[in-house]
């Protein structure tokens, strides 16, 4: 049986969506997702399952219940009073409401042992909901140099990523790999439970893998559901699916 992966999704309460593609009407909210993700899992095995934001999170259970694994998505800034910061000027437009689903989701998947992988600000807010905190700016708050490459193609790689040794991301792709870029924010202080487990050339954490839960919960700074044609990037999305199949420990029954 192919295993059930819950993708959490963007949420937006201004309405430009429907002003955007002529659909709805004014005052309504929107749950969204890039199709790169629905097509990495699909093209890994896994049926695609879009997690809605409700209104009250605990409405989720049943449904994250039912999953085999969890990928939480990259979207919008991490609001800095998730990981208990006073909000600065070099901070990005924040979705609170967003923010709690994700934090929410994150925390009862390793809770209960559900395998988890993040992208880009999936790292952030993983990190963040496990205790730890994120640069609210790579450049002004951390000296970086800029990360935030949206003049490069979105399958485009744009730098190198160190991969320590003994790690799950080593034995998925080796010592090394190139990847795209498209993040201000990053994971600053590490939770208790991470990892950081990948590196770029200038010493931003690439990636994490967080102790507690499933084996496999891992999550990355870049985008490679966006490398749709690279049979690299599609590595990561097997190996996920693959610890979310039937033998794994919870598995959907």
């Amino acid at each position: 049986m192919r295993p059930f992966i819950g993708i959490t999704v963007n949420y937006e309460t201004v309405n430009v969506i429907g002003r955007a593609t002529n659909l709805g009407t004014e005052g309504q909210d929107w749950n969204y997702l890039a199709g790169d993700y629905v097509y990495a899992i699909e093209r890994a095995g896994g049926v695609p399952v879009l997690i809605p934001r409700c209104e009250d999170e605990e409405d989720l259970v049943p449904l994250l219940e039912k999953l085999d694994g969890v990928l939480v998505s990259g979207g919008h800034d991490v609001r800095p009073l998730t990981y208990g910061e006073r909000m600065r000027g070099e901070c990005g437009p924040v979705v609170p409401e967003r923010d709690a689903y994700d934090v929410f989701v994150s925390r009862w998947c390793l809770e209960h042992g559900k395998p988890l992988l993040g992208i880009c600000r999936g790292v952030q807010i993983m990190n963040a909901a496990f205790g730890g905190t994120v640069y609210q700016d790579l450049e002004k708050d951390g000296g970086f140099a800029a990360h935030s490459l949206i003049n490069s193609p979105r399958n485009a790689a744009a730098h190198s990523v160190a991969i320590k040794e003994g790690s799950l991301l080593r034995e998925i792709f080796g010592p090394s790999l190139m990847v795209n870029s498209f993040h201000h924010q990053a994971v600053k202080d590490l939770a208790l439970c991470a990892r950081a487990v990948a590196f770029s050339e200038d010493g931003v954490i690439e990636a994490c893998e967080f102790s507690g839960g499933h084996p496999f919960c891992l999550a990355v700074q870049w985008h490679p559901e966006m490398m749709f044609d690279s049979a690299e990037q599609q590595k990561l999305f097997s190996a996920f699916v693959r610890a979310c199949g039937p033998d794994h420990e919870g598995a959907r029954q």
